[in-house]
């Protein structure tokens, strides 16, 4: 059973400081930056990620999807919003596992979790990537480079007799 992660992309980027700046500068670095954050985030805790753009009163706007950096980016079609498309991949993909949507929209929360799947705030999510983050510096941290060295993990007899055939040569 896999675990999906279903992210109104707007809602996040207009409700996380981080972006407040980063809007001012275009809503295509805002939309970079969240994938960015996202993709990370994925492949610390290991959760399949859909990021739901809406593109509804954008002309011409035909649904697609592309994959960035291992996240699935949605954009809607016409006339279709980020939670009409939400609602229809939720119900997909309950069959396949736990199903978790990122919204700011009260409504859209409601309608999703009495479809099954598990809600998020826009805190709650930006509180989730950031203890990911720290969690894995933390790993990090404790594991220097050379602690997976072979001759690091040498009874102390082995390795000088190992050094001893070293110098001798």
């Amino acid at each position: 059973m896999t675990e999906t992660l279903i992210v109104d992309g707007y809602n996040i980027i207009f409700a996380w400081p981080e972006f407040e700046k980063i809007k001012e500068s275009g809503m295509d670095h805002a939309r970079a930056k969240l994938v960015s954050v996202l993709a990370d985030y994925a492949a610390l805790v290991g959760q399949k990620i859909i990021l739901v753009f809406d593109a509804h009163q954008v002309k011409n706007a035909v649904e697609r999807t592309e994959t960035v950096d291992g996240i699935e980016v949605i954009y809607t079609q016409l006339g279709e919003t980020a939670d009409s498309l939400i609602e229809r991949l939720v119900g997909g993909l309950l069959d396949q596992g736990k199903v978790y949507v990122a919204t700011s929209d009260q409504a859209e929360q409601v309608i999703v979790f009495g479809r099954g799947a598990y809600r998020l705030t826009p805190g709650e999510l930006r509180a989730e990537v950031r203890q990911a983050k720290k969690d894995s510096q933390r790993f990090c941290r404790q594991n220097k480079p050379a602690d997976g060295y072979l001759e690091n993990r040498l009874v102390p007899m082995v390795r000088s007799r190992l050094e001893k055939w070293r110098r001798e040569k």
